[in-house]
């Protein structure tokens, strides 16, 4: 798993020091990189031209840090449910994670991934603003977070990822937002899938706003290296709700 679809190629491709620079055949190939899908089926082209019997995979995974730690995450697979390798994909995922998901067919992981991180990624403002407007109005972002969990707001970002801190005991945010996904790449997620988006023609009416929200984020001393949901601290959220409470 590395950042960036330079960085996949590089591992793979490159002539001397590339996975592809020696024998693969018969091997399984798993990549978890959230990267394009192009680079991606290009990899899988040149795994397949040259080493027939080997089989590359597209298998990001979702969860973040806290996933990660707790071998929660999920694996988006880049293949179909009746694929051969399916048996053998799912045994080794289950060493890291907990849910593994077929997802139709080559490039089909990614595609899936960077649907649900353009989702995650509205959700996450969308929580941020909610608070925010909450909290400002006067009631308690413990409170807020019941209301939510209890109405149609119900979501895993508000949930277990709060962006408020003290809210939730493990989510980043509680932390200083020091451990979990990095806004730099949600940045890069975000515009990923605004690619895609175009590329198959889906209309985005949130999707230039979001961007631009984590461009700012990503570039603000403030932000940069933190968990992508200080996008609350970003927006100008109140952190020190708590002692502002007990100095009332």
């Amino acid at each position: 798993m590395v950042p960036e679809g330079s960085h996949v190629r590089s591992v793979y491709l490159d002539a001397e020091n590339g996975i592809c620079s020696t024998d693969v055949s018969n091997k399984l190939l798993i990549d978890c990189s959230t990267i394009d899908t192009a680079t991606s089926l290009a990899v899988k082209d040149h795994v397949h031209k040259h080493f027939p019997s080997a089989s590359f995979y597209d298998a990001p995974v979702s969860g973040g840090v806290v996933g990660a730690i707790k071998g929660t995450i999920a694996f988006f697979l880049g293949c179909a449910e009746e694929d051969a390798n399916l048996k053998r994909l799912t045994q080794l995922a289950s060493m890291m994670g907990k849910q593994m998901i077929p997802c139709g067919g080559p490039s089909l992981g990614l595609a899936a991934k960077l649907s649900n991180n353009y989702l995650s990624g509205v959700i996450a403002i969308a929580c941020s603003e909610a608070y925010d407007m909450g909290m400002r109005s006067g009631l308690d972002p413990r409170t807020l977070a019941k209301v939510y969990a209890a109405g149609t707001a119900q979501n895993t970002i508000s949930d277990r990822f709060c962006p408020v801190p003290h809210v939730y005991a493990e989510a980043p945010s509680t932390g200083g937002y020091k451990q979990g996904f990095k806004v730099q790449l949600m940045r890069k997620d975000f515009g990923l899938a605004l690619d895609m988006a175009k590329r198959v023609g889906s209309r985005n009416v949130l999707g230039e706003v979001g961007l631009a929200t984590y461009e700012g984020a990503s570039h603000d001393a403030r932000c940069r290296d933190l968990d992508s949901r200080v996008v609350y601290r970003y927006l100008g959220g109140n952190e020190e709700w708590m002692s502002a409470g007990k100095d009332a």
